[in-house]
């Protein structure tokens, strides 16, 4: 194929995508609404991507980059002189380097643990799985959904490695009581994931929530969230270099170069650390101040308008650009009809399942893009509303969730989950169906690792070779 004739099919694959910019993907994407950020970032990517961070002495330009991100990010948290980090390929590995640098500083402890909100990122969990740390998960407030500070020093015990908090949490968007926990911790490492909100809580004055705590000792933040970059990158702070030693890796056992990583990744392009790396130094300080305030703006006149809604009920206290709302009791209308409406009408809006005190919410990340469109949204909203409120709520045939009850999801069988698929009307070949309702409303029936079992087979069923 010409190289014409492949961008051409390119265009045409993505055409079914999601769109990035116009505000109208409220999960996933970040879009600052500025052209020319995308531009120039696209520009950089461009430059470097055939660079490697493997090895620094030989690109040298790499680690000039990345000692300037990190600085930039360091003095944005309330670092000091002392603060290290490094950039990562995005939120999930920054949160696993934090982890297994706390277990690895930790030799002499044989169970390791880490202790956790109810609401901390899942990302917690994998790093968990994957390096042999068990989770010690505590309930959050059950109607502000913040940490409670005592519950979680109550937590702590000679297994612990490293405690978490959220600035603020993905799935409410309400801030965790950072200083209040940092000040029952007593030495125990306390990193903060603020991965989502550490580039826009400053700006609008929130915390503290960084080093600027005593006693906080890393913590995260995405650059590919709202700094505005390409994906994927990240920054991880540690509070000095002793603590992040522990992350690093070295092997010399075997007949090829010493092997020396700064995270989880070898070969690294340069592409991601370019790109982030000259849009930060583009928009500067007073263009994130005025793109955090805009995206905050928007957050609090859709909050309004949400709260307008008969039947909707925003959850707990949004701190900055996050929020999610639910169904009030007996409103008589589905929450998944009312995104599949959404979806209708061009916005895509993130289901997300009960868990605990939180009742099945619609999850929305507004971005400095969605500034100006909030009545165009609002008015969408409404309208999906009446018209979920039209067809009523999704109603599970008793019978299939007979059938759901009485799955093993550890010896779920390949035909047990080809007739889960035909009672969902998925029968035949796995696609991406169109509308959701029916397929979560059945999804929401199922217990926490049953539900993971089943999308993760399905997960499996898309990705298969063309």
């Amino acid at each position: 194929m010409t190289a014409e004739d492949v961008l051409k099919e390119l265009r045409e694959l993505r055409a079914g995508d999601l769109p990035t910019h116009g505000g109208r993907t409220l999960a996933y994407v970040y879009d600052s609404g500025l052209s020319e950020v995308d531009e120039l970032g696209a520009a950089a990517h461009a430059l470097a991507s055939s660079a490697n961070g493997l090895d620094p002495t030989a690109f040298p330009s790499l680690l000039r980059m990345e000692n300037d991100l990190v600085g930039t990010a360091a003095r944005l948290l309330g670092g000091t002189a002392e603060t290290v980090g490094s950039v990562t390929s995005g939120g999930t590995e920054s949160c696993m380097l934090a982890v297994l640098a706390a277990r690895d500083a930790r030799p002499e402890v044989s169970s390791p643990t880490i202790v956790l909100p109810t609401t901390a990122h899942a990302a917690f969990r994998k790093a968990a799985h994957f390096f042999g740390v068990r989770v010690v998960s505590v309930p959050v407030d059950p109607v502000t959904f913040r940490a409670i500070p005592e519950a979680m020093a109550a937590a702590v015990d000679d297994s612990t490695v490293l405690v978490v908090a959220s600035a603020p949490s993905y799935a409410h968007g309400v801030l965790d009581p950072i200083p209040e926990i940092a000040g029952l911790l007593h030495g125990v490492r306390f990193h903060v994931d603020a991965c989502i909100g550490g580039w826009v809580l400053p700006y609008l004055g929130l915390g503290p929530f960084g080093f600027d705590v005593p006693g906080v000792t890393s913590v995260s933040v995405d650059l590919h969230k709202y700094a505005y970059c390409p994906k994927g990158v990240s920054v991880l702070l540690h509070a000095d270099a002793g603590l992040r030693r522990p992350q690093y890796f070295a092997s010399a056992d075997w007949p090829g170069y010493t092997m020396l990583n700064t995270t989880l990744q070898s070969t690294r392009s340069g592409g991601p650390l370019a790109a982030a790396w000259a849009v930060v130094r583009h928009v500067g300080e007073e263009g994130y101040g005025k793109l955090a305030s805009a995206a905050r703006e928007a957050a609090v006149e859709i909050r309004a308008g949400i709260e307008a809604l008969d039947g909707l009920r925003v959850l707990g206290d949004p701190v900055s650009t996050l929020l999610a709302f639910t169904v009030e009791d007996g409103a008589g209308f589905d929450l998944f009809t009312v995104a599949d409406e959404m979806r209708e009408r061009g916005w895509y809006v993130q289901p997300q399942f009960a868990h605990e005190s939180s009742p099945a919410n619609l999850h929305l990340t507004v971005t400095a893009a969605n500034r100006g469109s909030e009545e165009e949204f609002l008015t969408d909203l409404a309208a999906s509303v009446v018209a979920a409120r039209d067809a009523g709520p999704v109603v599970v045939d008793p019978r299939v969730a007979e059938f759901v009850a009485a799955l093993d999801p550890a010896t779920l069988t390949p035909e047990q989950f080809a007739g889960l698929l035909a009672a969902a009307g998925l029968g035949g070949e796995v696609g991406l169906p169109t509308r959701m309702a029916e397929i979560n409303a059945l999804l929401a029936t199922a217990p926490g690792p049953l539900r993971e079992r089943l999308l993760l087979e399905f997960l499996g069923a898309l990705y298969t070779a063309s």
